[in-house]
């Protein structure tokens, strides 16, 4: 079957929803290591492109180019909540670079740190607020460097469109006429591909310099990812409190619509996720669970992680009326 059940949720004692979906377990090689479900299921990879999508600007030179710290190198791969720590960052990149944020075509939403309850709705919302900002101030800033048209950077026939495109295809070992384009909700074009490929670019993104085609850009994006997890997520976020139980060695990326990948920088190894009904609490148990049934946890990460797990199902009032739990186990390649 391609998809299978990953989590269930019961009401009182008995079943009420399932979650289906699939998993793939990759080396930096490509080699299956574990799956459920269809391992080389096409899927759309939303916001978890969005380091790879850096690679164009990496390759050549751009942060070095610019005076890019690694906290600016962070936000290129950010699904940011927006938070006054992100729109500096992000205004320090367009400052650095001679850009302006009304040039930035991701447009603009409510920040996210307003529906994490982390603090109220500033007073004015504009572009930088976007959790695709720092993305998008890259794409400008590749242009800028190499004197391509800004105003039609996201159009999928644009110079730095078709560098993505290439890139993103030499990361996950794909021919670039494979990957399957549409158009994610910053305006920029997306790529389907088999979660094994996702999860292989991730494998090969985590081994940093050790990565003989990428591995100077790899390196930058890795490190700067696992040392400003705050900056490519924002505070209570999952892939914040995930690169934080990970101390450095856990490079984490959330995608909307239930895609998750996570690479382990000392295996070589990422796994990629994928939940079909895109339910955030059940992509968030489902990647525990898999940590868990990898041996990726010990007993500290595992009580760090609890939260996000969320077994217990509470009502408004915090009695426990349910449980969530996983109903799947990972499969060796024999």
């Amino acid at each position: 079957m391609s998809l299978i059940p990953l989590i269930e949720t019961t009401r009182g004692a008995t079943p009420e929803n399932q979650h289906f979906g699939a998993v793939a377990v990759v080396d930096a090689q490509g080699r299956l290591q574990a799956s459920a479900g269809d391992p080389h299921r096409l899927t759309f990879t939303r916001s978890t492109l969005k380091a790879l999508q850096a690679l164009p600007f990496l390759e050549a030179g751009g942060p070095r180019h610019f005076g890019f710290s690694p906290q600016q190198v962070a936000l290129l791969c950010a699904s940011h909540s927006g938070e006054p720590m992100h729109v500096a960052q992000v205004q320090g990149m367009l400052d650095q670079a001679g850009l302006n944020h009304r040039q930035l075509r991701c447009g603009c939403h409510v920040p996210y740190f307003v529906d994490h309850g982390v603090g109220p709705a500033p007073a004015a919302i504009d572009e930088r607020h976007h959790n695709c900002s720092g993305k998008h101030t890259g794409f400008l800033a590749y242009c800028a460097q190499q004197g391509l048209p800004l105003d039609s950077y996201c159009e999928p026939g644009h110079p730095l469109q078709q560098a993505i495109r290439r890139d993103v295809a030499r990361a996950a070992g794909l021919a670039p006429e494979a990957l399957h384009m549409g158009i994610d909700g910053c305006s920029a074009p997306n790529y389907a591909m088999p979660l094994s490929a996702l999860a292989r670019s991730y494998a090969r993104l985590a081994t940093g310099a050790r990565d003989a085609e990428l591995g100077e850009s790899f390196e930058q994006l890795a490190q700067a990812m696992t040392a400003h997890p705050e900056l490519v997520s924002g505070t209570a976020r999952s892939d914040e409190a995930l690169m934080r139980a990970g101390r450095g060695d856990w490079v984490s990326k959330v995608g909307a619509d239930g895609v998750q990948v996570i690479a382990s920088r000392q295996r070589g190894e990422a796994l990629a996720l994928k939940i079909c009904d895109g339910n955030k609490p059940a992509l968030y148990a489902a990647t525990v669970e898999v940590l868990e049934q990898l041996g990726w946890l010990d007993d500290t990460q595992r009580g760090e992680l609890a939260p996000w797990r969320a077994a217990d199902i509470l009502n408004v009032r915090g009695a426990r009326v349910g449980e969530r739990r996983a109903v799947f186990r990972l499969e060796r390649p024999r």
